[in-house]
């Protein structure tokens, strides 16, 4: 019988329970997309550094993991000095970084040493750049810009020529020539970062430490460790702007139910005081509208989860350099919250419904 009752309401005032579930749709959703466009970026990051196939990393003298760079001090002659130094070095190679629009770097590189390191890359079409204005993208950038090989790329106020397009996930998104941009940038023979790969990556830790002592100036870590602490950086800094959207959006879900559930039990004062002249107690008055709650919930946080997929899938098709990465954890988290908000703001109309009065209730016009 509740449970009739409970679809008899919802249904009566199709209206009202569209913008209930409207309201916890966009709660989880919003929560959903926004946290996952931040784990998407950072787990992409971290996927193109580890593509890099470096186990040390050395980075300029005033930044911290997480910290952009955009300059060069670290001095070229290292790369040549550190596998001189230390015979379990099996190569160092250093690279220059620019940053662009829509979140990407431009990276120098020295295209036989990165490929060495990184074991090698996959060509979809052309192949390695050739001469000083030649440019690799790779095939997201490609989609994306939609460029192919021998188009012409504006970068750093210069135009270049879009020798290949690679696979994605190794360290960049568009690579050029090293010694051009660091002429451009006017770096000299500087680069911005530096890694180090080792004959045996047991020795890390060790290797580590002596460069550190022998680079006092230059912060030296160890890839896993440098991708841990870069991480906790980055997750610390948007920590606050995430609890702020997670917290504004459990407040708009919770005064959509509030305002919802009161006018409603306004509009059905007759019906409580009906039931109540019938022997409904306070008990069930309160277990039919939080069983509407639970329905109305229920209906949101899957068209949420469903939207967040379908909003994804979209952002995948039209914006392909933008990662957003749902993840199980999070869908959970929102859930809780919107039941959360959602209870909170019924928990007033329900109570206010179980203390009405049933001759005043049968009066009321």
């Amino acid at each position: 019988m509740i449970n009739r009752l409970v679809v008899s309401n919802l249904l009566h005032r199709p209206i009202r329970t569209g913008l209930s579930i409207l309201a916890v749709t966009m709660e989880v959703t919003m929560m959903l997309l926004i946290v996952g466009l931040a784990e998407g970026l950072l787990e992409e990051s971290q996927k193109r550094s580890r593509g890099v196939g470096a186990d040390i990393v050395i980075r300029p003298s005033a930044s911290s993991a997480a910290m952009a760079l955009g300059s060069a001090d670290i001095p070229a002659k290292l790369a040549a000095f550190l596998p001189e130094k230390y015979d379990e070095i099996d190569m160092a190679m250093g690279t220059t970084l620019s940053f662009q629009g829509d979140l990407q770097t431009i990276t120098g590189v020295d295209w036989e040493e990165f490929t060495r390191m990184s074991g090698g890359t996959h060509f979809f079409s052309g192949g390695p750049p050739e001469g000083p204005y030649d440019v690799i993208v790779d095939e997201v950038y490609a989609r994306y810009k939609k460029v192919k090989v021998g188009d012409t790329l504006e970068l750093l106020n210069s135009d270049f020529h879009v020798a290949g397009v690679v696979e994605t996930g190794k360290m960049s998104k568009i690579f050029i020539p090293l010694e051009t941009m660091q002429d451009l940038m006017g770096w000299g023979s500087r680069f911005s970062q530096l890694f180090v790969k080792l004959h045996d990556p047991a020795d890390t830790q060790r290797i580590v430490e002596e460069i550190a002592a022998q680079l006092p100036s230059y912060p030296v870590y160890a890839m896993e460790e440098f991708l841990s602490l870069a991480e906790a950086d980055i997750r610390e800094m948007s920590s606050q702007f995430i609890h702020a959207i997670v917290a504004l959006a459990v407040v708009i879900g919770f005064l959509v139910v509030l305002l919802s559930m009161y006018t409603a039990i306004l509009e059905r004062t007759r019906e409580i005081g009906i039931l109540k002249s019938l022997g409904a107690t306070n008990g069930f008055i309160v277990t039919v509208l939080l069983r509407e709650i639970a329905v109305l919930c229920l209906v949101g946080i899957a068209s949420g989860i469903a939207a967040a997929y379908g909003i994804r899938a979209g952002l995948e098709v039209s914006f392909p350099l933008v990662v957003v990465l749902i993840t199980s954890d999070w869908i959970v988290i929102s859930s809780l919250l919107a039941v959360m908000g959602a209870a909170l703001g019924a928990l007033y109309p329900a109570t206010r419904a179980a203390r009405q009065d049933p001759i005043h209730a049968l009066t009321y016009d």
